[in-house]
């Protein structure tokens, strides 16, 4: 099945409800998971949740912003790759697959060192094609591990990544907007719930400040930036964002972010001459909301789905 241009279920008729409903209301039924746990070089551990289908092709997923591998948009693309007989890896952020990690870090949008370790853990399995797809901060963290100056597999062949803040700073100022108080509170609930968890195990990290803090800035600006190496947010934000290593990207990349997403800023729509790197492709749907892209009628498959199996297994 080919996608065309996206058309939004008529139900869904503004962008909040484009985003909330494929992640609330999904019912994604897709095989079972084997999950094997990884050491990272720093001590730590990353869980790794797989399905295997052969040694031939493998596709690695990499989720957003407080996800996992059982996420709606996860557990879809793992269905609609296993079923045509690929390997697929879902793999869960430091912290995001059921355990605190051990580490003073956990993850951030820039933590490619993480993804590095699974990716190369992949190959040495041999399979003869890997392609990568991410999901917002999962995208940005994909494009920027592609555009960085360090080896990567030879296997390594393919890339998508949708609905991604190409530019960190201005999109989490978008996300901290007051009509987008719905995400800001949820992430802020997790993340709250994340940074107290990590006190537990290092006392000296100071939760006085958490009453204070009321969107996402605020939060990265205290706990995310400093708990990994950076300043504060600014410094974070200027560091990890994706949009500045798309011309390194050196396999072909497709990135997909709709038009209408409310967590998304201008920057997040470059032309091809900002980056001017043939292997990047965009594609600016008018409409899909944040990792929406919901489809009814195309055998259970969304139209993200449908556009990633044409990049990576029909092109």
């Amino acid at each position: 099945m080919v996608a065309g241009e996206y058309e939004r279920p008529t139900l869904m008729w503004n962008r909040h409800l484009e985003t909330i409903f494929p992640a609330t209301f999904r019912i994604t039924p897709a095989p079972p998971y084997e999950r094997e746990r990884i050491p990272t070089p720093d001590g730590d551990f990353l869980d790794l949740d797989w399905v295997h289908r052969g040694p031939e092709h493998l596709l690695i997923i990499s989720h957003g912003l407080e996800g996992n591998s059982q996420r709606p948009y996860v557990r879809g693309l793992v269905r609609a790759f296993a079923a045509p007989g690929w390997s697929v890896l879902a793999w869960n952020y430091r912290g995001c697959g059921g355990e605190m990690n051990r580490q003073r870090r956990f993850y951030h949008s820039g933590a490619t060192d993480d993804l590095a370790t699974v990716v190369d853990h992949a190959a040495s399995r041999h399979f003869r094609h890997i392609s990568l797809v991410g999901f917002s901060l999962g995208g940005n963290l994909t494009l920027k591990y592609l555009g960085e100056p360090r080896p990567r597999p030879a296997s390594l062949r393919r890339a998508v990544a949708f609905s991604v803040p190409l530019h960190l700073h201005s999109s989490c100022l978008e996300l901290i907007r007051p009509h987008n108080w719905l995400y800001n509170t949820n992430f802020l609930i997790s993340l709250r719930k994340k940074i107290r968890l990590k006190a537990a195990q290092y006392p000296d990290i100071d939760l006085r400040p958490l009453k204070k803090i009321t969107n996402l800035f605020q939060f990265d600006d205290v706990y995310t930036g400093p708990l990994h190496g950076f300043s504060d947010a600014a410094d974070y934000y200027e560091r990890s964002s994706s949009l500045q290593f798309l011309p390194g990207i050196s396999i072909p990349a497709k990135i997909i972010n709709a038009r209408n997403d409310p967590f998304l800023s201008a920057r997040c729509f470059p032309a091809a001459t900002e980056y001017q790197n043939p292997q990047v492709q965009t594609t600016y749907p008018m409409l899909g909301g944040h990792v929406g892209f919901a489809q009814f009628g195309s055998k259970g498959l969304y139209w993200s789905e449908l556009k990633t199996l044409e990049f990576l297994v029909h092109d």
